[in-house]
């Protein structure tokens, strides 16, 4: 941990002689919340900055750089170290991705590189804040970390965040910025009414109530739960502690009775964090509805919506994403319905759907995380969601914790494949994602197949 701190140090000390900067972040939560956190820092050290947020960062991104002195990259850049020594500018990388390639000149902070795993122990928010920390008093920075954590999913695996990002959080709890607390592990305890709360959850499968209106509903009368107050849909938030342990205990009581392994029905109850800063009831005040409206930004090409968000604007920005927030819900459900309808092609060691043009490519990686939990699918086997993209068809990559014991790494595999056929990919070993040419898609599935199988064996 020292080692890592200590890099944390030589990466602000960098930053800290430069005059203006050029932040360029990736697209999504985790890297929106990234170069919010890392701007506020500049802003209270009176250095210049502008932002870019790019979908990935390639030759041709990189050479759009080249006009920059000075550029910091946030949640994205590990995978290109071999590529930043040409750029001719001073480059600082906060990132926890895999690294790939070598740089002579540039200041590279990644958990990777001192022994920590960047997809569960230090999101790319939380390596930002490390290194903005290390240029003085910014723990009030801390809430951000933890919003990109929690938009990388992080705390998924083992029901609450742990490693470096554990003691993030212990920081933003001590000065009052997170409270984190055991509760149900579902999208929408501020804001969804209690009925769509449970609906639509896909942190596991409940049989007759996720994806069923009727039968959520009818689980909440056989509860004696009072859905509407004062005229209004009761919220999450609005329950008694009683009324919300009768409910969680219904839906773990429903699971076993199917036959669910207990240790999976245990997924349904985890950490969840409250941002104490934020008015309650809005989607700013838990930390996963906050990441899936930065996410909601900039996967509909308003990112720059979302860096105001996370630079404190509540006023028009705010109301902006809020309405790209109920967007996004929107097109999450239909994406998942395409699935439902659809289904998935299944090979030996992987399952698969191509959206085409009816999923955005943009969520396309999102959609096919929450579908692990859809009837049908098998959760056994890593999840691989397609869709076109301008630059080819992007493909998304899911897997679970039990597979990654059994030494999957979809970083690895969906690189190697996607290089077979011309395409570029990378990310972590339970989630990447990859772009494949037009046409090669099969080629690069079955050769996906092959090395997952190679690896899982």
């Amino acid at each position: 941990m020292e080692r890592l701190l200590e890099r944390a140090r030589e990466c602000a000390e960098a930053l800290q002689k430069q005059d203006e900067v050029l932040v360029v972040s990736h697209v999504d939560a985790d890297g929106l919340a990234s170069a919010g956190l890392v701007c506020r820092g500049l802003d209270k050290l009176n250095i210049g900055y502008r932002v870019r947020i790019v979908k990935q960062l390639d030759v041709a991104a990189l050479g759009a750089l080249s006009d920059a002195d000075a550029i910091v990259f946030t949640d994205l850049g590990s995978g290109h170290l071999d590529l930043m020594d040409s750029l001719g500018a001073t480059c600082i990388i906060a990132d926890h991705h895999q690294p790939t390639g070598r740089s002579k000149t540039a200041f590279h902070l990644n958990p990777h590189l001192f022994g920590f795993n960047g997809a569960t122990d230090l999101s790319g928010s939380g390596t930002a804040y490390l290194m903005m920390r290390a240029l003085g008093s910014n723990e009030e920075l801390s809430d951000l970390a933890i919003v990109g954590a929690v938009g990388d999913l992080q705390h998924i695996r083992e029901g609450g965040l742990r490693g470096v990002n554990k003691l993030i959080l212990q920081e933003a709890e001590k000065n009052r910025t997170v409270a984190a607390e055991r509760d149900l592990q579902a999208f929408g305890r501020q804001t969804r009414p209690i009925h769509k709360l449970l609906e639509y959850a896909s942190n596991i499968y409940v049989p007759g109530v996720t994806g069923n209106s009727e039968g959520t509903l009818r689980l909440l009368r056989q509860l004696d739960i009072q859905l509407k107050k004062d005229g209004r849909w009761r919220r999450w938030i609005d329950l008694s502690s009683g009324e919300r342990r009768k409910i969680i205990s219904a839906l773990m009581q429903r699971c076993l009775s199917y036959g669910i392994a207990p240790q999976k029905v245990q997924r349904l109850v985890g950490e969840v964090y409250t941002l104490l800063g934020e008015a309650e009831g809005t989607a700013l005040r838990d930390a996963s509805e906050f990441s899936t409206l930065l996410n909601a930004t900039a996967r509909y090409g308003f990112e720059d919506i979302g860096v105001e968000v996370c630079l404190g604007d509540r006023a028009e920005s705010y109301t902006k994403a809020y309405e790209l927030l109920l967007m996004h819900r929107e097109n999450l459900v239909k994406g998942i319905n395409f699935v439902k309808q659809t289904g998935v092609t299944r090979l030996s060691n992987l399952q698969y759907f191509h959206a085409g043009d009816q999923i955005r490519d943009t969520i396309v990686g999102i959609v096919a995380g929450m579908c692990k939990s859809v009837a049908g699918i098998d959760g056994r086997l890593p999840i691989i969601g397609l869709a076109n993209a301008e630059d080819g068809v992007k493909a998304s990559a899911r897997g679970t914790q039990e597979l990654v014991e059994r030494r999957l790494n979809l970083a690895k595999a969906m690189s190697e494949a996607a290089i077979s056929v011309g395409g570029a990919g990378g990310g972590h070993d339970i989630a990447a994602g990859a772009t494949v040419p037009y046409g090669r898609e099969e080629e690069f599935l079955v050769f996906l197949n092959k090395l997952i199988g190679e690896q899982v064996s």
